[in-house]
């Protein structure tokens, strides 16, 4: 996860922009202002290219503008407020070196921001609001994958039942909320106290690889400020779409307990009185019963003015089951680059190469895969209780369609 491997990465997938993550750790702190120099307008590039690690080859080398970063970091807030213990995570995005300078001085003096990445604090969300508004307004607070049920903003576990009680009076300064993989954009707009956010997809990629299963598309000036004003403004001509997992694929989507592999939807949940039926214990509830919690209108398709999304699966993992082998097995690792050779990048071969260009560069059932996927013709056995869910683009076990 260096950042020659992920610029490398970022080019193979299609992106132009990635966080740097983590700026409020002192040895990646150090790593940022060492291996990455101002690109101008808030952004960031590779000071000196080298060839990425990972296996990768040289030939994916990213020159130092094929890709840009700018400067992120997640945090994990745990304390208590109205007698109940809350776990909120936060995404941060700053614009500046000295404002991330000023963000990491200030939060040294109440945590430990060494002890790990994504560091722990005991600062209410709220207080944190106002600290960074202090520092530099243009920072931008996403709270992070808003669902999931242990550590974010309407977690079933310790999260809020509305912004407002999370952020208090600093809720004007929140204009984005972040999807998670668990959801998407047409699940959360049936809470109609959620319309005057932006709606962000980000792939939170634990591996190199992973990069871009979630991202945003944009057609602004590409700049600090060009994104911000891109995200607060709504506006489907600058704000295009967001890429998303198949929600049901998210380990979260549905009830369940994992130990006892149950799954339940949330009706069956309810009628269990929540108790897995196993064992007698709490289910972990998933993000489509939390959503129906507090839902107050139905599912129903984007409307004019809205940001739409594109329903993506990653190309590794159509290969692996056009082939019947693991995504990350050599053989398709090998049909993988090869299409990344013949058509550039990852993204356009999900979205733009036709069919019958497919067809030459790779077999008939890889092709025939990428078309079902854009079909949205995909079978899926639902994630729950931190397991990742699995979508069947072939003949097999009978899961549940995608709606």
């Amino acid at each position: 996860m260096t950042f020659d491997t992920l610029a490398a990465w970022a080019k193979i997938k299609g992106l132009a922009l990635l966080g740097t993550s983590d700026f409020t750790h002192p040895e990646w702190w150090h790593r940022i202002k060492r291996e990455l120099e101002p690109a101008g307008k808030g952004f960031f590039r590779l000071k000196k290219p080298k060839p990425p690690s990972g296996g990768l080859s040289r030939e994916f080398a990213a020159a130092s503008d094929d890709v840009h970063f700018l400067l992120s970091t997640e945090l994990s807030f745990i304390y208590a407020q109205k007698e109940k213990t809350r776990k909120i995570h936060l995404i941060l995005l700053a614009p500046d070196l000295q404002t991330a300078e000023k963000i990491n001085l200030r939060l040294g003096k109440i945590g430990n921001l060494r002890s790990d990445g994504r560091p722990i604090l005991g600062l209410d969300a709220a207080s944190f609001a106002r600290m960074i508004a202090d520092i530099n307004p243009r920072c931008l607070i996403v709270p992070a994958h808003i669902w999931t049920p242990w550590f974010s903003l309407f977690g079933s576990r310790s999260g809020f039942d509305a912004v407002e009680d999370c952020f208090e009076d600093m809720t004007p300064f929140i204009i984005a909320l972040e999807t998670g993989l668990s959801a998407d954009p047409r699940m959360i707009r049936r809470v109609s106290a959620l319309d005057r956010f932006a709606l962000i997809s980000n792939s939170d990629a634990h591996s190199p690889s992973k990069l871009g299963r979630e991202a945003n598309a944009f057609d602004a000036d590409f700049s600090y400020r060009g994104l911000i004003e891109a995200i607060r403004s709504r506006n489907p001509a600058k704000f295009l779409y967001t890429v998303e997992f198949y929600p049901e694929e998210g380990k979260y989507y549905a009830d369940g307990h994992r130990n006892c592999g149950i799954v339940l939807a949330p009706k069956e949940s309810r009628r269990k009185k929540n108790l897995c039926p196993a064992c007698g214990k709490t289910l972990t509830l998933g993000v489509r019963h939390r959503i129906e919690e507090l839902a107050d209108r139905p599912e129903r398709p984007v409307t004019e003015g809205r940001i739409p999304s594109l329903h993506l699966i990653p190309l590794d993992e159509i290969i692996g089951e056009a082939c019947g082998r693991s995504p990350a097995c050599r053989s398709v690792r090998g049909y993988y680059f090869r299409l990344i050779r013949e058509f550039g990048n990852e993204h356009r071969i999900l979205t733009e190469i036709p069919g019958g260009e497919l067809r030459r560069a790779a077999p008939e059932r890889i092709a025939l895969g990428v078309e079902r996927a854009r079909r949205g013709q995909v079978r899926v056995f639902p994630g729950y209780d931190g397991k990742y869910g699995q979508l069947r683009l072939f003949d097999g076990p009978s899961g549940l369609p995608v709606k």
